[in-house]
C-alpha cells in the first residue's frame, strides 16, 4: 500500500490549465497516481497507509525560487521555516556573481567578507568545501528545501584576476573557462553576474560572452544582475540580451525591475524589448519580487573604484578623508555605477542590518533620519557606519514603482524569485513573504493575476528554465514537492515593520514525498538534497 494520498483537493497543477478535484497518490518520494473526481465516479478510490483530508485546500507543485541568497543559511539553520513555511520547495542559490564555490582559501577570505551582509560573517560554518561539486556534496547531507547553484562569475574572477579593475588576460580567461566548465561538470545549473558588484562588474562584455559560450555548452543559463537598474537601465537590458544572443546561451534576467525616479512608468518599454528578442528567437526569463523597494548592502552603492582591490582597499579608502570627500562627490552628485548612476537619495536608504550589535540605533531608520538625529550629514552617517562596522550594513532602497512591478510580473516568461536576505534586524519581508504574498495580494485581492496562471510562474515556468523533467507540475512520476494552501487565506505575515513573521494559511508543504511543514508547523525533516544540472 503506498505512503500517502491526499485527498479531494483542488489541483492548480502548474501547467496554466483550470483547477481540478483529485485524490494525489504519493509513495517513495513521488507522485504515483492522480485520480480525478470524474474519472473516480463509480470507482473505488485510492488508499494509503496515511490519508489527509485536503477539501477546501489548493494542491500545487512547491514553489521555486528563482532568486535566493540561502547559501549559508541552509546550513545555518535546519529549521528554514522563512522558506519552507512560503511553500518553497527549491531554491537557486551563488546569486548575483558571488558566492563560495569555486575558491581558494585566499578568495574565501576576500568573498566572506564581501557578502557578511547577504550571508553573515559565516563564523558558525565549517567551510569544509572549496569546489562547485565539493559545496553541492555539502548540501547533500541534508538541508530543509532543495537546492540549485549557479556558479558566480565575480567569485570565478577574484579567484583567477583578483579585485582589480582591468581586463583579463588570455591565460586568465582561459582559466576561467575552465572553472566554469568545471563547475558545470560538476552540476551547477548555469552562472550567475553581479555587474554592479565587484569584482564582477569589471568584466567587459567579451569576457562575459566567452563565459556564457561556456554555459550553454553544458545545457545552462546566464543570470545577469546587470549593469543597471536605474540610469540607463534599458541599455543594461539591451547589453544582456545581446550578449547572450551572441554565445547562443538562454538568459534569466535577476530581479528584473525598472527603479528609481528615471524610470517610473517604464515596464512597457522593458517588456517591448524583451518581446521583440523572443520574437527573432532569443530564449529568455526572467523573475522578480512582489514588492517595490529593493535590498543590498550599503557598500555596493559605492563608485567601482573606491571597492577595486577587494574589501580591505576599501575600508582604507574610505578611511582617508580626501579619497572620501571623491566617494561622497560620485554618490551625492554624480551618481555612482553602484547606485545605478543615479545620485543616492538618503531618504530612501534605510538600514535593515548591521554586523556590530552596538550599532543596532541605526536599523529601521535611514541613512538621512540618523543623520538629522545627530546634527551631521547622510554622507557622515553612511561613511561612519561602513567604518565600524566593517561594510557590514544591509539596506533597504525605496525606489521601485508599483506599476511597473504590476505589469512585469504578468509576463509571459516571468518566474517568482524573492531575492531574500535573511540578515540583519529588519531584513526585507520579501525573505518571508515572497509566495504568498503573490498568491494573497496579488491574487486574490487584486487580480493582477488569475490562481492557474501565478502558480504557472511559481513552479513549471522556473522547472524548466531549470531543465528539471520531473519538477514544476502535479502529474504522475513526478516528485512529490508539493504545496497545499488556503486560497481564500494564504497571505503573507511579514511586513516591513515585523519582516520575519510567517505566512498564514499554507498548513503543508511536503519535500520529497515528507512533510516539512505539517498542520502549519515546521517538522524536523531535512529531506532537501542539492539538485545539479541535468545532461543535454
Amino acid at each position: 500500500m503506498e505512503e500517502l494520498v491526499i485527498r479531494d483537493a483542488d489541483v492548480v497543477d502548474g501547467s496554466g490549465d483550470h483547477s481540478y478535484r483529485a485524490d494525489v497518490v504519493v509513495d517513495g518520494g513521488r507522485i504515483v497516481s492522480v485520480v480525478k473526481e470524474a474519472a473516480d465516479a463509480g470507482c473505488q478510490r485510492p488508499r494509503a497507509r496515511r490519508e489527509l483530508d485536503a477539501e477546501g485546500l489548493v494542491l500545487a507543485p512547491g514553489f521555486i525560487d528563482m532568486h535566493a541568497h540561502s547559501d549559508l543559511a541552509l546550513l545555518r539553520d535546519p529549521d528554514h521555516s522563512a522558506k519552507a513555511a512560503q511553500g518553497v520547495t527549491l531554491e537557486v542559490l551563488g546569486q548575483d556573481g558571488l558566492s563560495y564555490a569555486p575558491v581558494d582559501d585566499r578568495t574565501l577570505g576576500e568573498v566572506r567578507r564581501a557578502i557578511a551582509g547577504w550571508n553573515g560573517p559565516g563564523d558558525d560554518i565549517d567551510f569544509d568545501w572549496r569546489s562547485v561539486g565539493e559545496y553541492l556534496d555539502r548540501l547533500d547531507r541534508g538541508i530543509a528545501v532543495n537546492a540549485a547553484y549557479l556558479i558566480p562569475q565575480g567569485t570565478v574572477r577574484a579567484l583567477v584576476v583578483g579585485w582589480e579593475d582591468r581586463a583579463a588576460t588570455p591565460a586568465e580567461l582561459d582559466r576561467m573557462r575552465r572553472l566554469v566548465a568545471e563547475g558545470m561538470e560538476q552540476g551547477a545549473v548555469g552562472m550567475s553576474s553581479g555587474l554592479t558588484y565587484t569584482p564582477g562588474m569589471y568584466a567587459r562584455g567579451a569576457e562575459l560572452t566567452e563565459l556564457c559560450r561556456v554555459v550553454a555548452s553544458y545545457g545552462g543559463y546566464y543570470c545577469p544582475h546587470h549593469r543597471s537598474y536605474g540610469a540607463g537601465a534599458l541599455e543594461a537590458y539591451e547589453e544582456m540580451v545581446a550578449l547572450t544572443r551572441e554565445a547562443d546561451c538562454p538568459l534569466h534576467l535577476a530581479h528584473a525591475t525598472m527603479n528609481f525616479g528615471v524610470n517610473k512608468g517604464r515596464a512597457p518599454a522593458l517588456l517591448s524589448l524583451l518581446d521583440d528578442a523572443l520574437e527573432a528567437g532569443a530564449d529568455i526569463s526572467l523573475d522578480t519580487y512582489p514588492y517595490t523597494p529593493g535590498c543590498t548592502t550599503l557598500v555596493a552603492l559605492l563608485p567601482s573604484w573606491a571597492s577595486e582591490g577587494g574589501p580591505e582597499e576599501t575600508l582604507r579608502r574610505l578611511a582617508d578623508e580626501e579619497t572620501a570627500e571623491r566617494v561622497r562627490h560620485h554618490l551625492e552628485v554624480t551618481g555612482s555605477d553602484g547606485c545605478h548612476g543615479v545620485p543616492v537619495e538618503w531618504e530612501t536608504i534605510e538600514i535593515s542590518g548591521v554586523g556590530d550589535p552596538a550599532l543596532s540605533g541605526y536599523v529601521g531608520r535611514t541613512v538621512l533620519e540618523s543623520a538629522r538625529e545627530r546634527g551631521g550629514s547622510p554622507w557622515t552617517v553612511a561613511r561612519e557606519l561602513l567604518l565600524k562596522d566593517r561594510l557590514a550594513p544591509t539596506i533597504l532602497q525605496h525606489v521601485g514603482h508599483e506599476e511597473n512591478v504590476r505589469a512585469i510580473m504578468r509576463h509571459r516568461v516571468h518566474t517568482g524569485g524573492s531575492d531574500g536576505i535573511l540578515q540583519g534586524a529588519k531584513p526585507h519581508p520579501r525573505a518571508y513573504g515572497t509566495f504568498p504574498h503573490y498568491l494573497g495580494h496579488y491574487v486574490r485581492e487584486l487580480g493582477v493575476l488569475s490562481l492557474e496562471e501565478c502558480v504557472a510562474h511559481l513552479t513549471a515556468r522556473p522547472a524548466a528554465r531549470l531543465r528539471l523533467p520531473d519538477r514544476g507540475l502535479v502529474r504522475e512520476g513526478y516528485r512529490a514537492d508539493l504545496v497545499l494552501f488556503d486560497p481564500a487565506t494564504v497571505a503573507a505575515g511579514s511586513t516591513f515593520a515585523e519582516p520575519r513573521t510567517l505566512p498564514t494559511g499554507i498548513p503543508y508543504v511536503l519535500v520529497d514525498g515528507r512533510f516539512v511543514i505539517e498542520d502549519g508547523r515546521r517538522t524536523d525533516v531535512l529531506a532537501g538534497r542539492a539538485v545539479r544540472r541535468t545532461p543535454r
